[in-house]
């Protein structure tokens, strides 16, 4: 696991050709009206990228959420985000998934708009899969700690802020 990431900096033009690449394909396995664009999944993805990455990022609906949960995790729920790593060489490749229904019901008990909370949950599964886990206390801060800078430079609030809804 990565211990010490390097957040490349994107205001040098002349440097894009060293920049991570990010190949991303968005699928909407639910309506697509009130969710963001697939260009917004794009500009988080992005903003959390610190290797080659091709990544597909599926929003679900609960069926779809509570069969992923329980074939994989063996949890009879559904969860927020899952993250599958299919490949850990360059490029790494996986997929995000989002139970979108879920999502938009923590961000209304959560007090955060569903755009800000999805624009988190991306950068988290982003992290997940280039590697970053939160299994113990010192790699759940190191995780954290990334999200929150990645978060605030996208213009959302510190997602581990307490709210009140």
């Amino acid at each position: 696991m990565p211990t010490s990431p390097t957040i490349v900096s994107r205001t040098n033009s002349r440097r894009r050709e060293s920049w991570p690449r990010l190949r991303l394909n968005v699928q909407f396995g639910v309506s697509r009206r009130g969710l963001p664009s697939a260009d917004r999944f794009r500009r988080w993805a992005r903003a959390a990228l610190i290797d080659n990455v091709d990544v597909t990022v599926r929003l679900v609906d609960w069926s779809e959420g509570l069969a992923l949960n329980a074939s994989y995790r063996k949890r009879d729920k559904p969860t927020n985000v899952l993250t599958f790593v299919y490949s850990e060489t360059r490029p790494l490749s996986g997929d995000i998934v989002l139970c979108a229904p879920l999502v938009k019901q923590e961000a209304q008990v959560r007090g955060k708009t569903l755009e800000a909370h999805l624009a988190h949950l991306t950068v988290h599964g982003m992290l997940h899969l280039q590697g970053f886990d939160h299994d113990s206390s010192q790699d759940a801060e190191l995780m954290e700690g990334l999200e929150t800078e990645i978060i605030s430079k996208l213009g959302y609030a510190d997602p581990y802020a307490e709210t009140s809804a």
